[in-house]
């Protein structure tokens, strides 16, 4: 079982950790600061060092139960089992996917339509929605969901039990990804204060701790995607 330190502190650049596996993908740590892919949201990439070797690090994918592999660059050699290794992420590539990925929980605030898909880049992302007939104001809807990340709300994170997700359906705003259940407890990730809140949803990806962090976004094409599915793009404006 690798210990995901990207949820505990996803400001984390660095940290040591050992080496308990291999597998067919790459090796497997005993903590992991690299996201493994999910939800939309790519793996991280950066390096292993230890006394001896370096590899890069161009993926991380989930491994057999809450294992996390580390998908080695082509031809690299993997840290020995046992050996301990210093974790060096990709810093400037998690934080632009932090900075989409909670853009795209207030895109789904300001368009409050059911999300049938979505995925997160460095410079952009997108939501397909439950949507038959395009807005009629882009720029209108541009214009709220930069009013919401001006106003530099908190994006905190909460836990409830699979059984209270199960009895508030409507805390679920994704029709394609069914949030991670059956571990006892789900996480739901909160923008605004509680008394205050602006969005509530489950969410196992990793968010920037305030929206200002964000900075300005621009909203893209707005595609047709089947008779009634939109895809809304959106990119970050510096």
């Amino acid at each position: 079982m690798t210990a995901p330190l990207f949820r505990t502190d996803p400001y984390l650049r660095e940290a040591p950790s050992g080496v308990i596996s291999h597998s067919d993908q790459g090796v497997v740590l005993a903590e992991s600061l690299f996201y493994a892919q999910g939800g939309g949201q790519p793996g991280d990439s950066g390096r292993l060092v230890w006394d001896g070797g370096e590899m890069t690090v161009t993926n991380a994918v989930k491994g057999d139960g809450d294992d996390i592999v580390l998908v080695p660059a082509e031809g690299e050699a993997l840290p020995p089992v046992g050996a301990s290794v210093t974790q060096i992420l990709d810093w400037d590539r998690r934080h632009a996917h932090m900075r989409v990925h909670t853009a795209l929980h207030l895109l789904s605030v300001v368009i409050p339509l059911p999300v049938t898909g979505g995925a997160i880049g460095t410079e952009k992302g997108r939501l397909d929605f439950d949507m038959p007939e395009a807005p009629e104001d882009k720029e209108a809807l541009e214009a709220e969901l930069n009013a919401l990340i001006a106003r530099d709300l908190p994006v905190t994170e909460d836990w409830i039990t699979d059984a209270e997700l199960a009895a508030n359906p409507g805390l679920v705003k994704t029709m394609s990804v069914k949030p991670p259940m059956g571990a006892g407890r789900v996480r739901l990730i909160r923008i605004g204060q509680v008394d205050e809140q602006v969005d509530l949803q489950p969410c196992g990806g990793t968010h920037v701790a305030r929206t200002g962090e964000i900075g300005p976004v621009r909203l893209g094409k707005i595609e047709k995607k089947g008779k009634q599915n939109r895809r809304v793009n959106l990119h970050l404006a510096g």
